[in-house]
């Protein structure tokens, strides 16, 4: 049994209560590991889960993504050894804290060629473009030169995306909010990238890039404030994967709707559904360790905080800040 420092919340609200507090540590169980981090990821969903739209029992650590090395493993446990790097996206929650004992089921070994900064970064936001381009997809899958709608496409997610769809072929439409941030999703890769402060119909932006066809497939974590026009823009039989909700929760939908649309698709898919057996978590996080070895995605580090900064972290966050990936050093 150890004492170390976790970020913890009393209960759910702004980011005030997050408070930085000791905590025991002991021995892992069957199935399960020991991990000291080194690095910790700044993620949306930590704000959905410390404000309380994602409902959780508290007391509660946060923090879903982590690299470090490991300490000691249970039993049962053959992928990973003690002073493996490893790194991982996973729940439970508890990522923020200098070491914690978890399930093993969904962390990986780290290679050596990338850093435990980039470890932190990548692995929940770079699997979530894993899921997104590689398996969510619409009839008949995507090919070189489909039109694909990326909203926030400056954000940690988006700049992984704009990079892979380049290097898959695709011509990816980016959504930003600054004309900085267009520019950042246009250097990463995106084909095309719309302001949307400035041109708030995006959809029939969308149009006009795509000739009036629509786009097969619109990735949107934005929520509420996208997605009318997030089905506007979809091509007939396209799919909204509806993956966040930074903007508010969206709105409900008469299924009526996607008829009248075009025989319209949407599916609300969750990264934590696809990693949820060892073998599936290891085939994703190859795939991302290969493209990002291969030099073809570059991930990008912008603001780096102390464990004890996490409020500012977090108000810099929710108030769409940040740029790149975010990570918390320990």
């Amino acid at each position: 049994m150890s004492t170390e420092k976790a970020i913890r919340i009393e209960q759910q609200g702004g980011p005030e209560q997050m408070k930085l507090v000791d905590v025991e540590v002991g021995e892992p169980g069957p199935g399960e590991i020991r991990i000291r981090h080194k690095a910790c990821g700044l993620n949306y969903i930590d704000v959905y889960q410390r404000d309380g739209t994602y409902k959780l029992p508290v007391p509660l650590t946060l923090g879903m993504e982590a690299s470090g090395v490991v300490e000691a493993v249970g039993e049962g446990v053959t992928h990973l050894a003690p002073g493996d790097r490893a790194a991982y996206a996973s729940p439970p929650p508890g990522a923020y804290s200098t070491a914690r004992v978890m399930p093993a089921k969904a962390v990986v070994r780290l290679p050596d060629e990338i850093s435990f900064e980039t470890g932190a970064a990548m692995m929940l936001k770079g699997l979530t473009v894993q899921y997104l381009l590689r398996r969510t997809l619409p009839q008949g899958g995507l090919q070189a030169g489909d039109h694909v709608l990326f909203h926030a496409a400056a954000g940690g997610v988006g700049l992984i995306a704009c990079q892979w769809a380049k290097a898959l072929g695709l011509q990816l439409i980016g959504t930003a909010g600054s004309d900085e941030k267009c520019a950042l999703a246009k250097e990463a890769g995106a084909t095309h990238v719309i302001n949307y402060r400035s041109t708030p119909d995006f959809a029939k932006t969308v149009r006009e890039i795509t000739g009036g066809k629509g786009v097969k497939v619109v990735y949107d974590s934005v929520g509420a404030d996208t997605f009318e026009g997030s089905l506007d823009s979809l091509a007939p039989f396209g799919l909204l994967a509806s993956f966040g909700n930074a903007s508010g929760v969206a709105p409900p939908l008469p299924l009526a709707t996607l008829a009248a649309k075009g025989s319209l698709y949407v599916t609300r898919p969750t990264l934590f559904t696809h990693l949820a057996t060892r073998e599936s978590a290891q085939a994703m996080a190859d795939e991302l360790f290969a493209v990002v070895q291969a030099g073809q995605v570059h991930i990008r580090v912008e603001q780096r905080y102390p464990l004890a900064e996490v409020a500012q972290a977090h108000r810099e966050l929710e108030s769409r800040k940040t740029v790149g990936s975010s990570v918390l050093m320990i």
